[in-house]
């Protein structure tokens, strides 16, 4: 199973994106599903989870209040709505998921990931 993460762009402080990650074949339901990032030169880092089986979300200090992870049942999807967008924002974004917690999921290394997909590019200017 491949996921598959799109919504990625070039915008200014203050704009806005939605990333989205969709999973063909696998049932989000049982999973939880989230978002890492990778800046430039530097590790894989959390960005927020959701699980699906009991809706609940969790995110980096750094992106509360900003970015919001939601789920659609009919289509399988996980959302990245991010707002108020900054610089340091900018990386690549990911998505994976992982049979745990989203707090769990939250404190383990994007290499520890069931699956994991390819990455779609955020770049915030100043």
């Amino acid at each position: 199973v491949q996921l598959q993460a799109s919504g990625g762009g070039l915008v200014q402080a203050g704009d806005s994106l939605r990333l989205s990650c969709a999973a063909p074949g696998l049932t989000f339901s049982t999973y939880s599903v989230g978002w890492f990032r990778q800046a430039p030169g530097k590790e894989h880092r959390f960005v927020a989870a959701i699980s699906r089986r009991v809706g609940i979300s969790y995110y980096v200090d750094s992106v509360k209040g900003r970015f919001t992870i939601s789920t659609d049942n009919a289509s399988n999807a996980v959302y990245l709505q991010m707002n108020s967008l900054k610089p340091e924002d900018t990386a690549v974004y990911f998505c994976a998921a992982r049979r745990t917690s989203a707090q769990t999921m939250s404190r383990l290394p994007f290499d520890a990931m069931e699956y994991r997909g390819k990455g779609t590019q955020v770049t915030v200017s100043s």
